[in-house]
């Protein structure tokens, strides 16, 4: 019998883009699981900008800036709700978020600038591809990948099924 308490957390790979108004409506969803499972489930950011959405890069960029300086979900939630400012505003936007947030502005200006964090942003979306990521929100848990692109409807029914799965059977749900 596996102590829950130190049991690993099942890990939840959450393939996002922060223009695009399904990761929105996935905000829920992703509550939802958080709330049910709390530090038994790790959600991972990991980064799909499509190329359709202008700024979808530069918001992944702006990511992992605010997860350096501790804030990755709260910024990422505050961007998704507003994902059709990201697509009028751009990078200012992504500033001003940041700085409505209590974070450094001038480094996120300077990051996305800079591109210091392009290589994570690249290793995630070359990653989604390589596993068969084509839209956005696709969940991995379990080493099954869920497609919420195209419909999210049972999406965290089947999430919870698999986690509810790992738990039982004592494992860390990482890939």
């Amino acid at each position: 019998m596996s102590d829950s308490t130190t049991a690993r957390p099942v890990v939840l790979d959450v393939w996002c883009e922060l223009q695009c108004p399904d990761c929105r409506s996935s905000l829920d969803d992703l509550r939802a699981l958080r709330e049910r499972y709390g530090d038994r489930l790790e959600l991972r950011l990991r980064h799909f900008p499509l190329e359709k959405h202008t700024y979808a890069f530069a918001a992944a960029q702006a990511a992992e800036e605010a997860a350096e300086q501790g804030q990755g979900w709260p910024y990422t939630e505050a961007v998704l709700a507003h994902v059709g400012r990201l697509g009028r505003e751009g990078e200012a936007f992504l500033v001003e978020t940041a700085r409505e947030l209590g974070l450094d502005a001038e480094e996120f200006d300077t990051a996305l600038i800079d591109g210091r964090h392009i290589l994570i942003v690249d290793a995630d979306q070359a990653e989604g591809k390589a596993i068969g990521v084509t839209g956005t929100p696709t969940y991995v848990v379990g080493g099954e990948r869920l497609d919420g692109g195209k419909s999210q409807e049972g999406l965290r029914a089947r999430v919870e099924e698999i986690v509810d799965r790992l738990l039982a059977e004592g494992s860390s749900g990482a890939a």
